[in-house]
């Protein structure tokens, strides 16, 4: 682990190029980044996060006409990108056929999953070795980072630099779009309001998940897609060792309790209520109530409307059953 300054980037960088892969920070979680033209850097991300092959990883690119080259873009997937990139929106668009990203990405589907990230270590790291695959830097399934310890705790020795620029701001992973034909439809509620997306694309069809819900009023009548299409939609996801119980307005002794707003719980994520304080907090409070000697962890209720509806996805993934 390395304070993310010009010479840990220089060392990154060539280590990216060297066909390695580095965990370096975002604006949303810190990510396991890999040149996404490498295919040995590609399948070293999968192992090391033991990572389902059929799961699709994120490509991280510098900007909108970089993100051009490796996707097909329509009026609304282009009216998206205006107003969220570069930040925590990412687009499953159309894969073009001569992207020469390496196959296992997509997980053998012909979209693919685009993001321009704000973080400026990221952006510099794209910069430097071009488009980068990144998923979240943690074991597949387990809660995701938002400090460079997290990452080094859930990873250890399985990457050889960890870029550490404290804590990321948005504390969520990103709003996860897929554009087709026109339809607009939420994989995966994220950093960035279902809201706000549905201002600009209107009404949205509905997550390919169960476990995601968001506001009646945003969601149009298309039929549910069941297949895994973008990271972060597996049932079971973002999950502490110990049971999660959510709801929870008062907790058992044996309980770590996370508490909102008029909840205080042992730990608060906002006395104040700001869905934006809980969910930049989220998943380091998972982390700190994982390490708990509480046997049960229990959280407090969210509301479903702006953020909560991400919050509480991630709670909903971090309760499903394991067995």
């Amino acid at each position: 682990m390395q304070p993310a300054d010009t010479a840990a980037v220089r060392e990154a960088t060539a280590i990216l190029h060297a066909g390695g892969i580095v965990a370096v920070p975002t604006e949303t979680v810190y990510g396991l980044a890999g040149r996404a033209t490498d295919p040995a850097a590609v399948a070293a991300i999968y192992a090391a996060k033991g990572r389902p092959s059929h799961n699709p990883l994120i490509v991280h690119v510098a900007s909108f006409a970089a993100a051009e080259k490796l996707a097909i873009f329509d009026a609304p997937a282009r009216a998206l990108a205006a107003a969220f990139w570069p930040g925590p929106l990412t687009l499953v668009l159309p894969l073009r056929p001569d992207a020469g990203l390496a196959p296992a990405i997509t997980g053998g589907r012909k979209t693919l999953a685009l993001r321009v990230p704000a973080h400026p270590v990221m952006q510099a790291l794209i910069a430097a070795a071009g488009p980068l695959a990144a998923p979240s830097a943690n074991r597949s399934s387990h809660i995701s980072p938002t400090t460079a310890a997290h990452v080094v705790a859930s990873l250890g020795a399985a990457v050889p630099l960890v870029l550490d620029a404290g804590p990321c701001s948005a504390g969520l992973e990103s709003t996860i779009v897929q554009v087709t034909d026109g339809v607009v439809r939420l994989l995966r509620p994220g950093a960035i309001a279902a809201e706000r997306i549905a201002a600009i694309a209107g009404p949205l069809s509905p997550p390919a998940t169960a476990a995601a819900v968001i506001a009646p009023e945003l969601i149009a009548p298309e039929l549910i897609a069941p297949e895994l299409i973008a990271p972060g939609m597996m049932a079971s996801h973002y999950a502490p060792r110990q049971p999660v119980r959510l709801g929870a307005l008062h907790a058992a002794p044996h309980e770590f309790h996370i508490g909102f707003g008029s909840v205080a719980g042992d730990l608060n994520l906002s006395p104040a209520g700001s869905l934006a304080e809980a969910a930049a907090g989220l998943f380091a409070a998972l982390h700190h109530a994982e390490a708990s000697n509480r046997s049960v962890i229990a959280v407090a209720p969210f509301p479903e409307d702006g953020l909560g509806a991400a919050i509480n996805d991630r709670l909903r993934r971090a309760a499903a059953d394991r067995s």
